[in-house]
């Protein structure tokens, strides 16, 4: 698996994350075979999420430690990012109430993160949604703190627009490293939004205040959640008949490549040069492989074009 350098940090780390989310839904020796596929073919950037859990606060990153035997030999071999910010609505209970991003709750988050992730340190934490009652000074003090006491190496966020991102950084001593951003080849806004410039219709209208290019020309890696779906959470667009021209196409381009249609999905959007990073989502060791291989494939101009299109976009 070839690397990138994430953000403005001294990490370098695989172009494809591995999106634990769903690993919960397959533990014992399904999940250890997972962890373990992962490490074997480069994949050893993990990213999950306090909230994950399938309805369990915390259970996912248990999981997760359980099913890579974590000890520090083990932990050496991995970069784990994960989140904090939706809190649950009763102790224990996984779907969330609201967001908090004061101190105390990130302290006490990222402990408890620790604790279950069985680990003295985490490679990235991020916050996990913008919140209407941010106060970035309180963030920066809690920063602060897990960072100089060795807990947190580097800082993120997720689905933050230009200026929260700004806002943020202004009272954060250490670099905002990245931002996660739902994107895949029918969500791309990110990218439309800055082609139909001057245009009259909604494709013009800038949604999220350039937030791509801001974040690539502040060295603030974006990493793409929801990479095969369409719409939020709407269900996988491969092979999926309400797409047919574009999987006619992905499938012409893939046989070409001689790779599974799930690796020019990954490939187009390495293909961007924003050097974005794609997270998977999937549970199953096959389709791990299959999306990895998408950092092998360099496409064309021509054929990045002729997918997007074949999504639905036009040229102006």
């Amino acid at each position: 698996m070839r690397t990138m350098k994430l953000g403005k940090s001294d990490l370098q780390v695989p172009v494809v994350a591995v999106g634990l989310m769903h690993i919960n839904k397959i533990e014992g020796k399904e999940a250890e075979e997972y962890v373990q596929t992962c490490l074997d073919i480069g994949c050893n950037f993990f990213e999950t999420a306090d909230i994950y859990g399938d309805g369990v606060f915390g259970y996912n990153e248990e999981v997760f430690a359980k099913a890579a035997h974590m000890s520090p030999a083990v932990r050496e071999k991995m970069f784990i990012q994960t989140k904090c910010g939706f809190t649950p609505i009763r102790p224990g209970e996984g779907k969330p109430e609201y967001i908090n991003t004061s101190k105390d709750y990130i302290l006490k988050s990222v402990d408890e993160s620790l604790r279950r992730l069985q680990t003295e340190y985490i490679d990235v934490y991020l916050l996990h949604a913008p919140d209407a009652l941010l106060n970035p000074e309180e963030v920066a003090e809690a920063f602060d703190k897990v960072y100089s006491a060795g807990k947190v190496r580097y800082f993120g966020v997720a689905n933050y627009n230009t200026t929260r991102l700004q806002l943020l950084q202004k009272y954060v001593k250490q670099p905002i490293v990245t931002n996660q951003l739902m994107m895949s080849i029918v969500n791309s806004g990110l990218l439309s939004r800055g082609m139909y410039v001057n245009m009259d219709d909604d494709r013009a209208i800038d949604r999220d205040g350039g937030v791509l290019d801001y974040c690539w020309m502040n060295d603030v890696t974006v990493q793409c959640w929801s990479t095969m779906q369409y719409g939020y959470m709407g269900g996988c667009f491969l092979n999926n008949p309400q797409f047919p021209e574009l999987n006619q196409k992905i499938n012409e381009v893939a046989a070409k490549y001689g790779v599974p249609a799930s690796a020019i999905a990954i490939a187009w959007l390495l293909r961007i040069p924003a050097k974005l990073q794609p997270v998977t989502g999937t549970k199953n060791v096959k389709h791990l492989i299959d999306n990895a291989k998408g950092a092998d494939v360099d496409l064309t101009h021509e054929e990045w074009y002729q997918i997007w299109k074949a999504a639905g976009n036009a040229i102006r």
